[in-house]
């Protein structure tokens, strides 16, 4: 039997390490950069944040306009991948997006999966009911079904804060929305602005009334996979410039500001660093 030789052994051992290491130490900001495009896994029927385009056939929204606003900065075209509540982690942990921007808190529990960026929209928990009815607040929803979208923190708040109700998950929003509109729930939660998206979409908005006051903070957070901290902090300089030169502002009132269907004044600060 032939031997093998102690120095063909190390050599070879060195080999593995250095290919796991360049595995283990690849940078995502990088790759997107080779690449050209920077992949974004948004929602695509949530209003104003992302959804289709009636016109276009396209996704448009809030966080379409965030992301397409990165990969400019960044120097690279924007391709985007539709993601609900249940789906959005899973695709960005498999690599199927390098970020995704869709509505999602920032939660403890969710930081030991992925890293997030810093704040990038403050909201809170409420209600959408049928206009004139009995319903003005989590409490009284005791004994009774309320809808929200299957993945999300809304499931967890709404059972936590009235364990008395029967909380129906469903696919998105959307879906939920119809249920409340078919008696099937007898209201519909999420984040405040969410429900303002469902509200004044709907073709008869004056049904309908977002109830009571906020029971759960929502800061939403760009997710990336963990440990791509050269991509995190692109993404958080990308926000904190935004904020400071107005172009946050702009997009903002695109979407929520006066002027359109969703108005909801803007009313927190983005946290920023000096440069």
């Amino acid at each position: 039997m032939r031997r093998i030789s102690s120095a063909f052994v190390c050599g070879l051992a060195f080999l593995v390490v250095l290919m796991t290491g360049s595995v283990a130490f690849a940078d995502a900001l990088a790759d997107i950069k080779a690449r050209g495009v920077l992949v974004a896994g948004v929602k695509d029927a949530v209003i104003p944040f992302g959804y289709v385009d009636e016109q276009s056939k396209q996704i448009v929204g809030f966080d379409v306009d965030i992301c397409r606003e990165i990969a400019g900065r960044l120097g690279v075209k924007l391709e985007l991948k539709p993601v609900t509540s249940a789906t959005r982690i899973p695709t960005l942990t498999e690599g199927m997006v390098d970020v995704a921007a869709c509505t999602m808190t920032r939660k403890i529990a969710r930081d030991d999966v992925i890293d997030f960026s810093i704040t990038y929209f403050m909201d809170g928990q409420k209600l959408l009911v049928k206009k004139g009815g009995k319903i003005k607040s989590y409490k009284d929803l005791a004994g009774k079904k309320v809808g929200t979208a299957k993945g999300s923190t809304s499931e967890i708040n709404m059972r936590n804060i009235q364990p008395k109700c029967t909380v129906l998950s469903f696919e998105g929003y959307p879906e939920a929305f119809l249920a409340l509109k078919q008696g099937k729930v007898a209201a519909v939660t999420t984040d405040s602005v969410i429900l303002v998206g469902l509200k004044g979409s709907d073709e008869s908005p004056d049904k309908w009334e977002i109830a009571g006051n906020f029971f759960s903070s929502e800061p939403y957070g760009i997710g990336v996979r963990e440990n791509e901290s050269n991509l995190r902090d692109f993404v958080n300089k990308c926000l904190m410039d935004m904020w400071r030169d107005g172009t946050y502002k702009k997009i903002y009132d695109k979407w929520l500001g006066p002027q359109t269907k969703f108005y909801m004044p803007l009313t927190w600060e983005m946290e920023t660093i000096p440069e």
